[in-house]
């Protein structure tokens, strides 16, 4: 198996995975605001999210930045808590990309750490770390279309109100990061 393709699936895998469901958890509180129609700005979501992401994952990997990994993983489910909550409250922020990029930020330092150790003996860094962006994002745009499938679902066979499904998928979302929120509290 090549270099790229074992980033590739780490990437791939570190999204495609129950264990990150912080990232799951974020990613649906981003998706249920929008229908089918909106494809475009949500992969100009999530590739903003993914830019952030990639990085402060770059930065820390590099050991540019450092910081306390506590506070990283406390950080990233009051992110998901802010997206849902703006869900339900229907802010608009101006410059959405932008807030979600900065969560990304958050969001790639909280991998960075085991990212770091699994690279410490490569020789280059650029072909790994682009690799494992790479299957990030399309792991994440694999989530987006499931979440927006589930949508369809909702909004045309089962005939919710858009808003009654932003408000249980938000609600359901502040009730699983919540608990995330206590036991990450330093």
């Amino acid at each position: 198996m090549s270099n790229f393709s074992v980033y590739f699936s780490l990437g791939l895998g570190h999204i495609l995975n129950w264990a990150a469901l912080d990232h799951l958890l974020f990613i649906l509180s981003l998706t249920c605001v929008y229908v089918v129609t909106d494809y475009k700005k949500l992969l100009w979501l999530v590739t903003a999210f993914t830019l952030g992401h990639s990085i402060t994952l770059a930065l820390a990997t590099l050991q540019l930045i450092q910081v306390n990994i506590a506070w990283v993983e406390f950080l990233i489910p009051c992110t998901i808590l802010v997206a849902a909550i703006s869900n339900l409250i229907h802010t608009v922020q101006r410059n959405k990309y932008g807030v979600v990029a900065f969560f990304g930020l958050i969001h790639g330092l909280g991998f960075s750490n085991y990212l770091q150790s699994l690279l410490g003996a490569e020789s280059s860094l650029f072909t790994p770390l682009l690799s494992f962006n790479i299957g990030l994002e399309i792991g994440q745009f694999v989530v987006v279309a499931l979440i927006l499938a589930s949508s369809i679902l909702s909004l045309h066979v089962l005939k919710w109100k858009q808003t009654a499904y932003i408000q249980v998928i938000s609600g359901i979302t502040i009730g699983l990061v919540l608990p995330m929120i206590l036991e990450r509290w330093p």
